[in-house]
């Protein structure tokens, strides 16, 4: 490895920043949020984001693509622990890339037992990711991950931590204890986290970065926004988090990617999607009240959205669906070329899918050919579940903690005591995830994976922009 630093080392604190970002690029996994999109986004003045969901995965990915630019050789030679690196790129870096519809090796799926190596390729996939998009600037950058993702999230903020990140944003869950994660590894400390486990006690799983050769070290400690969708939420996670909390994500049903649920009993409209009502409103005065900054998420990208957020007591607002689709981001240029072209003519319909996510979340997709929105691509997809990020653990019948996910094949899912009737619909949205990023794997029978995209409900509003717009762009037009 050649050692090229550009930045001062990772884990020496960035210079104070004093104003907090009025605009937050949202973090949009897997790999949209990429440390192109997120760099840009901090150096032209927002808080630009990387997400770590399936950074492990993504990380193999790229070495065995070839990594054309050698950014992920340039990361790696940067990690403290330079034995751990040079053995991941002696075992995944391909320097020709793969043959035409060879598949990506992966990793084990981890379990309760045996996540050392989802752990090592976390641990060095978070710090890679932030490194990078740290270059070149001195300004700070952020960290999104799925609280849903229990089994990766310790390595993932630890090698986010050694990178210099300066805030760490989660949803999809009620991140409680990790504000005492960061504490702990702020302090050079090791780090527990309890797993959920279905029918059962949870896990306690730990991080000691001695067992990974890092040597006990205070890190900077950044700050952590958790997504809430409710005053109350919010209300409970600033006096009962683990430590402390430094500004809330206040995101309504509008924002892409995985929704909250309606509040009450569930009600479907006429075309089988959640209704949200008064219920699901979030009260301003109420979070204004906790003294604490907020953002305001879903719908907000229109250019009087920040100046709206700002008269009613927000810090500034977070932003997906604009960013996602500017020309740094992760998704595939053909995915981003076929929306834009589609937005022009009106021809674009997001469906808030209650049945689409194995977390049983609501989740936003684009209704787009070719992907896995179309019920005969669906149809046709076999069943698998090879990445096993949104898995559910559950406790057997013996006592163990076994693992199961109703998108995967529905006779596992049922062996695994999981009920036939919570597999229809369910996407596997770890593959399709990957294969919007271009990183789609080549399954049997030399098959590859469909993607499944998914945006805010403000895709509408794309019409307004012409095609190959950047991310300075959107931050120009939002700061009006």
């Amino acid at each position: 490895m050649t050692d090229q630093p550009t930045t001062a080392h990772p884990t020496e604190p960035s210079p104070p920043v004093p104003e907090r970002p009025r605009v937050i690029q949202g973090g949009m996994g897997i790999a949209v949020s990429d440390w192109r999109l997120a760099r840009t986004v901090s150096m032209t003045g927002g808080l630009g984001v990387v997400s770590g969901t399936g950074i492990d995965t993504v990380l193999l990915r790229r070495l065995q693509d070839g990594d054309g630019g050698g950014e992920v050789r340039r990361a790696l030679a940067r990690f403290p622990n330079p034995a751990l690196a040079q053995a991941c790129l002696e075992r995944y870096f391909r320097p020709e890339g793969r043959a035409p519809g060879e598949a990506y090796a992966r990793l084990p799926l981890p379990t309760a037992e045996r996540y050392r190596d989802a752990w090592e390729m976390t641990l060095l996939g978070a710090f890679v990711e932030v490194t990078l998009a740290r270059e070149g600037h001195d300004r700070p950058v952020g960290l999104n991950l799925l609280t849903k993702l229990q089994l990766h999230t310790l390595p993932a903020l630890y090698g986010a931590m050694l990178a210099g990140v300066g805030t760490v944003i989660m949803g999809a869950g009620i991140p409680r204890d990790i504000p005492g994660v960061l504490d702990a590894f702020a302090a050079g400390r090791p780090a527990s986290l309890r797993v959920d486990v279905r029918g059962g006690e949870g896990l306690t799983l730990t991080f000691d970065p001695a067992d990974f050769g890092l040597p006990p070290a205070p890190l900077v400690r950044p700050d952590f926004y958790p997504i809430v969708s409710s005053h109350v939420l919010a209300g409970v996670l600033a006096r009962k988090a683990s430590g402390p909390v430094q500004g809330f994500i206040v995101e309504g049903p509008a924002a892409g990617g995985h929704n909250a649920p309606p509040r009450g009993p569930l009600t479907l409209d006429d075309r089988g999607q959640p209704v949200y009502g008064e219920r699901d409103e979030v009260d301003l005065p109420a979070m204004r009240a906790l003294g604490l900054p907020f953002w305001l998420a879903g719908g907000c990208g229109t250019p009087g959205a920040l100046r709206d957020a700002l008269a009613a007591g927000a810090a500034g607002i977070q932003v997906g669906t604009l960013f996602a689709f500017a020309q740094e981001s992760g998704l595939r240029d053909d995915l981003k070329a076929d929306v834009l072209t589609r937005a022009q003519s009106g021809a674009l319909d997001v469906f808030t899918d209650p049945l689409a996510s194995p977390t049983g979340f609501p989740f936003k997709v684009v209704t787009l050919p070719g992907t896995l929105s179309q019920p005969d691509v669906y149809a046709a997809r076999e069943r698998v579940c090879d990445l096993g990020y949104l898995r559910e653990a559950y406790r057997t019948g013996a006592g163990r903690v076994g693992w199961r996910c109703p998108a995967e094949p529905v006779a596992a899912y049922e062996s695994k005591g999981g009920a036939a009737a919570d597999t229809p619909g369910r996407k596997c949205l770890c593959n399709a995830l990957m294969a919007d990023a271009g990183y789609a794997q080549v399954q049997r029978g030399g098959l590859t994976e469909p993607g499944l995209l998914t945006s805010g409900d403000g895709l509408g509003a794309l019409r307004d922009w012409t095609p190959g717009y950047g991310a300075a762009d959107v931050l120009r037009v939002l700061n009006v």
